[in-house]
């Protein structure tokens, strides 16, 4: 996983990388206040230096065995919106499995989060907030990259709300267009829990049949899951 420069116009934070073998380092700027903190986030593998996760036995879930095993496929660092609902499933299911977390913050996040810079459990060095969404998409986006065989990343869209949405199809339109900024194909799925999406892609057939989408042309940018099992089986075939 690595990051690319990110510009929080808002808050007037900027946010530049650099690279060391298996680490990406991060070094905050607030020009108004004259302040700079550092974020490090192991790209791949077991922590090293600073915990940058939660001891398991402060969260209280019930197991399971979908999360752990797509943390162990991919094998990489979980990155989220960092707020409620599903959200927050995917943040306990990567700590679950004693995989590394990530996150991308809103700081007026729809739901029990809302108006605070902090996340109820994550250590602080784990997560950005952010004022805008357009810097979590990019951070998601680049989180998602590509650009050796041996990085192993996928794109997972849950059910939600406009806000799910309005991410979704700029990820799309970025894959459609080949403008994502990866080397290599980056897998995209869509899970359809209970027919949540189906009257969307009811919508998108709706869409090929008025000629503003090519026919096959969504299909062939992502792979729509109906459970975890299906997802599991997509992974490991796209990634042998």
């Amino acid at each position: 996983m690595a990051f690319s420069m990110l510009d929080f116009v808002g808050s007037q934070i900027s946010l530049r990388c650099a690279h060391n073998r298996g680490m990406a380092k991060f070094h905050f700027v607030n020009d108004g206040a004259n302040q700079s903190s550092k974020l490090e986030l192991p790209k791949n593998g077991p922590a090293s230096g600073r915990l940058l996760f939660c001891k398991r036995e402060c969260i209280d879930f019930e197991e399971r065995t979908s999360a752990n095993e797509i943390a162990s496929l991919l094998d990489c660092t979980s990155w989220t919106g960092a707020g409620p609902g599903l959200m927050d499933a995917v943040t306990k299911g990567a700590l679950e499995a004693g995989k590394l977390v990530g996150g991308f913050k809103i700081s007026r996040e729809a739901g029990e989060w809302t108006a605070t810079n902090f996340h109820p459990y994550l250590p602080s060095e784990t997560y950005l907030t952010c004022r805008f969404f357009s810097a979590r998409k990019h951070g998601l986006v680049d989180a998602a990259v590509r650009n050796t065989a041996a990085d192993r990343t996928a794109v997972v869209a849950l059910p939600g709300g406009i806000g799910t949405l309005d991410e979704m199809f700029e990820v799309l339109t970025l894959i459609q267009l080949e403008r994502i900024g990866s080397k290599l194909p980056v897998p995209f799925l869509l899970m359809n829990y209970d027919s949540f999406y189906s009257k969307l892609l009811g919508f998108l057939d709706d869409c090929e049949d008025w000629g503003t989408v090519s026919k096959g042309e969504v299909a062939s940018l992502w792979k729509v899951c109906n459970d975890n099992s299906e997802a599991l089986e997509y992974l490991e075939k796209f990634y042998n």
